[in-house]
């Protein structure tokens, strides 16, 4: 009995991830998705790429283009970029501050992780704001990040010790838009992969799938165009779900109809910068 079965504790390295997935289960999650008609990102960002002699390109991933536009639809939802918390005295916190949680694939010492970062109002500092966060934090191994300090120091506490220091520190609204973000952009567009739907600690979370080309319609006709599969999980206690129906709705207008009007110039800071919320928490008192 026992031949060929080797069992040992997790990785160190996985036990935020563990210890998140707990955390999660207080959620009410709810799934809708849609397709993107992405010809227009797609185009948009052939042009920003495009080195024409006086300036660089400037490469974006499609992320980036999900973060700013689910930003900038969060701006004028202000009842979903909120946070519930549960327990014998549930709170609503709603949030002045518009932050993104993304994940991000990297592998440490032999070990595939997911991590994460937050990305401070994307709706004001736009594509390249945003696609600097990402890179850095792509190009930087994870023992260099300051951001991942706290993390790092989870990774070396006994089990019980570092799961109590992670639930106290998920379980605070008022650090949320630091820590978690006030909604999360998840992808797996990298592989074959259509679409997904996740739960990322956040009332929203968006799925991004691949960009392949599909079969759509545009002024009647039958085109073959490149669509994007969008999926939307959001927390049934904080909005309902005719809300949520009407953020991915906007979200995937906002992507189909890029770039947004204040942008020009498909390689300048201010492309997809719209309306800017004033920073800070404005929390329920907990």
């Amino acid at each position: 009995m026992g031949e060929g079965i080797s069992i040992t504790e997790p990785a160190q390295r996985r036990r935020h991830t563990l210890f998140f997935l707990e955390e999660i289960r207080d959620f009410a999650p709810v799934f809708l998705d849609t397709e993107v008609d992405a010809g227009a990102i797609v185009a948009h960002r052939a042009a920003a790429a495009r080195d024409d002699g006086e300036r660089p390109g400037a490469p974006y991933s499609f992320v980036a283009y999900v973060v700013v536009a689910a930003a900038r639809v969060l701006a004028a939802h202000p009842e979903a970029n909120a946070a519930y918390r549960g327990g014998r005295r549930p709170r609503l916190a709603r949030y002045e501050q518009i932050a993104a949680k993304v994940t991000l694939d990297k592998e440490v010492d032999g070990t595939r992780l997911v991590l994460a970062t937050v990305v401070p109002q994307p709706h004001v500092d736009g594509l390249a704001g945003v696609q600097r966060v990402l890179d850095r934090v792509r190009d930087t191994e994870p023992d260099r990040l300051p951001e991942l300090t706290r993390l790092r120091e989870l990774h070396t506490l006994p089990w019980r010790k570092g799961r109590a220091r992670f639930r106290k520190a998920a379980r605070s609204l008022t650090l949320r838009p630091r820590l978690t973000g006030t909604y999360a952009v998840t992808s797996l567009g990298h592989r074959a992969v259509d679409a997904f739907h996740s739960v990322g600690g956040t009332t929203l979370t968006l799925g991004v799938g691949r960009v392949a080309d599909r079969a759509v319609v545009r002024d009647g006709r039958v085109e073959v165009a490149p669509v994007l599969r969008l999926s939307l999980s959001f927390d049934h206690r904080v909005i309902d779900g005719a809300e949520a129906a009407d953020i991915l709705t906007e979200i995937r207008q906002t992507l189909q109809d890029w770039p947004p009007a204040t942008a020009a110039d498909p390689r300048r800071e201010e492309d997809g910068a719209a309306v800017g919320l004033a920073p800070g928490a404005v929390p329920a008192p907990e």
